[in-house]
């Protein structure tokens, strides 16, 4: 929720008095607002409000308090990161690569990227720097103080843009997951070793099993390094964590020519389609290396593998060999 708090001792107070006698607790706050013409800011405040109580409730106990309520609107957890430590890492991000920068200006913002000469809803804003211009908008209009720090993000990649390649779009994209959340598609590099091993840690013994035919919680190096090796990650929008690995390794051992495709997602972004996308995009590449099939192996209870595969348009053929199902799936042939 916004408020309007004047800067007078005692108004913080009465805010938290306010809101705890509603039922309600306050997580966060910060000044997302410059001072008005009466000197009172605009405080955004991240509220845990209780099932029983009604939101309606908060905003009339804070207003009997003598405090203005500009905006109150439902957040979910990724509200509870720190602004200071997200605009931290979206800066690493433009940092890395500074074509990234609209993405993280609307995550910055909690807004979106609009095009100006479409219908949009809500507050509409144009963003310079340099050269790049964007236009963002969100249902609750943006403060000035907001703005600064995203044109100051802004400005960051046109400094780093003059003298950083930028990564060609195929290799480093935004992906749309099908419950609107969104993850960054790009290649690993040689540094991406702690975010690999983090997400292998985080993963159940089930999706490890899946993936290494083994539930080990830790990876040995060697595996850390082949899981790195011409490798896809997804990763979140502000680049802290990845949550999803795939790997196209060629198998000198099959022929015609072939290459292994696997796939590791983080339990929590299962069943967003995330897993699918990764397997798409590694058939897409193997199609570009002249490669014509994809191989794997899979326990025989694993049947998640073959409907992943049919998922991503591909038809595949199973042939049980001892404790492991060895899967074989053709690729569609390269257009001219």
């Amino acid at each position: 929720m916004h408020v309007e708090l004047e800067d007078r001792p005692g108004r913080l107070g009465g805010l938290a008095s306010a809101v705890g006698a509603a039922g309600c607790n306050i997580l966060s706050l910060h000044v997302v607002g410059e001072p008005g013409d009466d000197g009172a800011v605009t405080d955004e405040l991240l509220v845990q409000v209780p099932e029983h109580v009604e939101p309606a409730t908060l905003v009339d106990a804070v207003e009997v308090a003598g405090i203005p309520c500009t905006l109150l609107v439902r957040a979910d957890a990724t509200e509870l990161s720190d602004p200071a430590t997200t605009a931290l890492a979206l800066a690493r991000m433009v940092a890395a690569d500074p074509g990234s920068a609209p993405s993280a200006v609307a995550t910055m913002l909690r807004a979106r990227l609009v095009d100006p000469d479409g219908p949009s809803t809500g507050d509409v804003h144009t963003l310079r720097g340099g050269t790049q211009q964007i236009h963002v908008a969100r249902p609750w209009p943006f403060t000035a103080t907001e703005l600064s720090r995203a044109s100051a993000l802004l400005e960051l990649a046109t400094q780093l843009a003059m003298r950083t390649p930028v990564r060609a779009p195929a290799a480093d994209r935004t992906l749309l997951l099908r419950d609107g959340s969104e993850v960054r598609l790009r290649a690993a590099g040689p540094g991406d070793g702690p975010l690999v091993a983090a997400l292998h840690a985080r993963c159940s013994p089930a999706s490890r099993r899946a993936r290494f035919l083994n539930p080990a919680p830790r990876l040995r190096p060697d595996e850390q390094v082949a899981l790195l090796d011409s490798a896809l990650l997804a990763v979140t929008v502000d680049g802290g964590s990845a949550v999803g690995v795939a790997n196209l390794t060629p198998d000198p051992h099959v022929r015609p020519v072939a290459a292994r495709a696997s796939v590791l997602v983080e339990d929590t972004w299962q069943g967003r389609g995330l897993g699918t996308a990764l397997l798409r995009r590694m058939a897409d590449l193997a199609v570009e290396q002249g490669v014509v099939e994809l191989v794997g192996t899979a326990r025989p209870d694993d049947v998640g593998i073959t409907r992943l595969l049919r998922r991503a348009g591909l038809r595949p053929e199973a042939a049980i060999s001892g404790t492991e199902v060895r899967l074989r799936a053709a690729l569609p042939a390269p257009v001219a």
